[in-house]
């Protein structure tokens, strides 16, 4: 979106001045540049009009990647839009610009706060519709964080500003969501529906796992049951044909398996001949070699390498695959994914490992070499605890003395200021730029980010507000933060559109219209200039 925004207003004001050229006198308190101005702070009119704008933004980025392993991207999960606003305009003021920085959205952060039902666990059953509810919201808080910062453009333009080149090159605060689709929440039909539904909400990127949709659990848990690769391609299809029909050409398909932690399946696919996809899922089944004399009434049977077997079979009527196939299945499944239509895969790992990411994936490579993925920095790895122990095992390989560590008691403070510590938060630091150049990592995403900082920060909150501290606790460490660090919100009247309010009232009612920005407004003891001086004066100080 940037550099458009001065063709954009020339040619809304054009329209406007035309239109009333033939409406006449009845559109005479119809202003063409207030009119032009707000067509200009709303450039996305529609769900689909943001798909098709982030879909160009990723098969770019996507591109640029392939060319140049730096040029990751990355994401941070948001369960609410105004938590995915702030997100944004932090970004474009600390970093200068959206580039190569999106959305997630975490069907773990739906079912968990956002369903009608309370909150769930990753089990798909929170209502479907909270996804593209939740993708529509979070495009309603960035447009309105367009809208307002656009706003107070125009403001300062007005006030005799040179501002004209930010708005020329004002770049939005709209970028692309990956959005989790989880297993499809059903058969093909009911995920090609529900994607439409995603899709018109403005999704460009949709990730699906090979998981049975009924009996889905969160990654990082135990009781996986994935399906026969058959299943899985039909519901990428769907996903297909759903971007197709919105129009959506460019839009972005994440296939997800779960297959390295999984060890059952639901259901046996048909063979139609030997090395077909159906017989490779089914020599990863776990069978005993049986007789006829041996078989049961309503035992299942198959016939592998000539010889008769049985499949395990567990009372619930799942299957077990073979014990230590789940690497090879990994491999099958990204193969398969990516020849029937997936764009990017994801990987859910046992512990953030740029090793053990990156087997996988060049294993992969040799049949596509173009494979990459998108990979959770998940909350539920221990951070800490799995790098002090890659560094421990890498520092008893240099032959260092390791004898003031326990091996068994790595997370301890005590060693937060030594050598070991020191090698693993170097790791952590790295770990996206290694994992984006070893292991074809090209977006990296923290599922959950925010649901940890809510809590931790209620927890920071409550400890002094509910004790000794009163109200000080909520000033010094919220408020105080807020007015030196800049934080948007600090004006929160302004954030959620007050003086934006107030400027369209003014277009519609003229001298009439009742405006919340007088000089009563307490929000006026937060003005910009102030801020600065007490910024300044703090500086002066230290």
């Amino acid at each position: 979106m940037k550099n458009l925004q001065r063709s954009n207003y020339s040619s809304a004001l054009e329209r406007v001045i035309n239109l009333k050229k033939k409406y006449g006198d009845t559109w005479g308190n119809i202003s063409p540049e207030n009119s032009a101005r707000m067509m200009t702070q709303n450039q996305f009119k529609t769900g689909l009009d943001i798909a098709k704008y982030t879909a160009a933004i990723m098969r770019k980025d996507m591109a640029e990647y392939d060319a140049d392993f730096s040029q990751y991207t990355q994401s941070l999960g948001c369960w609410h839009g105004f938590v995915a606003q702030q997100n944004m305009i932090a970004i474009k003021k600390h970093h200068k610009t959206t580039q190569k920085r999106y959305l997630y959205l975490s069907g773990w952060m739906v079912a968990a706060l956002r369903s009608e039902f309370g909150p769930l666990p990753d089990q798909s059953m929170h209502e479907k519709t909270a996804v593209p509810k939740l993708i529509e919201e979070i495009y309603d808080f960035l447009r309105q964080a367009d809208a307002i910062e656009f706003n107070d453009l125009f403001r300062r333009l007005e006030n005799g500003e040179d501002v004209q080149d930010q708005i020329n090159n004002f770049q939005t605060h709209v970028v692309p969501i990956i959005a989790d689709i989880d297993a499809g929440f059903g058969n093909e039909e009911a995920t090609y529906l529900l994607a439409k539904e995603m899709i018109k909400a403005g999704a460009c990127a949709i990730q699906i796992e090979n998981q049975v949709s009924d009996a889905k659990q969160c990654g990082h848990q135990d009781g996986k049951v994935t399906v026969p690769h058959e299943d899985f391609i039909a519901k990428l299809n769907a996903v297909r044909y759903a971007f197709l029909e919105l129009g959506i050409d460019d839009g972005v398909i994440v296939a997800r398996t779960d297959s390295e932690g999984a060890g059952l399946t639901q259901k046996l696919p048909v063979s139609k001949e030997p090395g077909d996809l159906a017989s490779k899922y089914l020599d990863f089944i776990e069978t005993e070699e049986i007789s006829l004399e041996e078989v049961n009434e309503y035992d299942v049977l198959l016939k592998r390498n000539g010889r008769l077997v049985k499949p395990v079979r567990l009372p619930n009527g799942l299957y077990k695959f073979k014990e230590g196939s789940n690497i090879d299945r990994v491999v099958l499944d990204c193969i398969t994914s990516l020849q029937y239509g997936a764009d990017l895969l994801w990987i859910e790992t046992p512990t953030p490992n740029v090793k053990q990411i990156a087997h996988m994936v060049n294993r992969v490579r040799e049949v596509v070499p173009t494979a990459k993925l998108v990979y959770n920095n998940s909350p539920s790895f221990n951070w800490t605890l799995n790098f002090r122990k890659q560094a421990y095992e890498e520092m008893e390989l240099e032959g260092v003395n390791m004898t003031e560590y326990d091996r068994n008691n790595l997370m301890d403070a005590s060693y937060d200021n030594t050598e070991l510590s020191y090698r693993a938060d170097q790791k952590i630091k790295t770990f996206q730029e290694d994992g984006a150049r070893e292991a074809g990592i090209f977006h990296h995403l923290i599922t959950l980010p925010t649901y940890h900082t809510t809590a931790l920060h209620m927890n920071d909150l409550t400890v002094g507000y509910y004790g000794d501290e009163g109200m000080l606790a909520y000033v010094k460490n919220v408020q105080r933060q807020e007015i030196r660090k800049g934080v948007s919100c600090v004006k929160h009247q302004r954030m959620a559109g007050s003086d934006l309010g107030d400027d369209h009232k003014t277009f519609f009612a003229g001298e009439n219209a009742l405006k919340a920005g007088g000089t009563k407004n307490t929000s006026n003891q937060f003005e910009e200039k102030k801020i600065v001086k007490e910024v300044e004066q703090l500086s002066e100080a230290v």
